[in-house]
């Protein structure tokens, strides 16, 4: 009785702590909304080589997955992404760190 139990309670325990594991790595977006967009490296302060694309999510900026910042015209031009922080109505997740976008649309 005393070994069904204990296999029970592991049992349950990692069930927990793999479910945190997750929700840790992965935060669903549900809606658009919209975030400040703008270079990582030039604008947010990142740690890059090369200029990229980065939103900031609850004051934490965050590279961006599935578009680039030559998408949206020239980064380097006066209001380009390099020279500006631009806001973007935008829908996706945040996973392993970095922000996977399904839409990205960038506002006047």
């Amino acid at each position: 009785m005393k070994i069904v139990f204990k296999i029970t309670f592991i049992a349950f325990m990692t069930a927990i702590f793999a479910c945190q594991s997750a929700t840790e790595t992965q935060k669903e977006t549900q809606a658009a909304q919209v975030l400040e967009a703008s270079c990582g490296v030039c604008q947010f302060g990142m740690k890059g080589e090369d200029c990229a694309l980065a939103v900031k999510l609850d004051g934490k900026p965050y590279f961006v997955d599935g578009t680039s910042i030559d998408d949206h015209g020239d980064a380097h031009d006066k209001a380009g992404f390099c020279n500006a922080i631009r806001e973007a109505e935008v829908e996706g997740q945040l996973q392993n760190g970095r922000f996977k976008v399904t839409k990205f649309k960038l506002l006047p």
